[in-house]
């Protein structure tokens, strides 16, 4: 268990809503320290989350993902935590799996910790068309990469200090997944897999990636690897 540690908990949301507070409550109740950054969602957070203690900063316009995260870590180095976490607001990350991503870090086995919702039981509801692209996508980021990993664009992740400094996001879209993976290999980042638990419900599933999205990272990787 990790003990009096400074956590920094990263949140980039869309049109969440409802689902961002109940995420929010929970980090608090085990003393995280939220950033949610707002990705220029239609009606603006700011008025849900005043009353609570968390940090709160937003876009004008939708960036993306990518570009949310990147804001975040910006933010985050001035916080000087220990440790950050990433998780999504549609409420598929559960604040549970959080004790078990930062133990690699607290331990100084890794510098970066990723979920997998692969490793370990319990992840059985995983609808068939999206296993099969994440599948497909963990062997894309395998011949970019070069790292072969269990699962991909698994929103849960864990960053010490040295890789929060090091790791910088410049693909503003979902294609940010893999550049975090091109990032810890250019900068020779201890990596390690855990796994993790993903709630699929109707909300989620309708929020999720479709596969014209998944084309579409595919084609920012491409880009990126000639002109990045």
């Amino acid at each position: 268990m990790v003990q009096a540690k400074k956590i920094v908990v990263v949140i980039p949301a869309f049109n969440e809503g409802p689902v961002v507070i109940a995420i929010v409550k929970e980090l608090l109740q085990h003393q995280y320290i939220p950033v949610v950054v707002d990705d220029g969602s239609v009606c603006s957070l700011n008025a849900e989350l005043r009353n609570y203690p968390v940090y709160f900063l937003r876009h004008q316009v939708n960036l993306g993902q990518g570009a949310a995260l990147q804001t975040g870590f910006e933010f985050a180095k001035r916080l000087k935590p220990d440790y950050v976490i990433t998780m999504d607001a549609d409420g598929q990350h559960h604040t549970s799996c959080i004790p078990h991503l930062l133990q690699p870090l607290a331990t100084n086995e890794a510098d970066t910790v990723l979920g997998s919702r692969f490793l370990g039981p319990g992840n059985t509801a995983i609808p068939f068309g999206r296993k099969l692209v994440l599948h497909s996508a963990r062997l894309i980021n395998y011949l970019f990469s070069g790292l072969l990993l269990s699962d991909a664009h698994n929103g849960l992740r864990a960053f010490n200090n040295t890789a929060l400094q090091k790791i910088n996001i410049t693909e503003n879209r979902m294609a940010h997944a893999s550049e975090i993976l091109f990032e810890i290999k250019k900068h020779g980042l201890r990596f390690k897999e855990v796994p993790v638990q993903v709630a699929y419900t109707a909300y989620s599933r309708k929020k999720g990636q479709s596969a014209w999205d998944s084309i579409r990272i595919l084609f920012d990787l491409i880009l990126y690897k000639l002109f990045g």
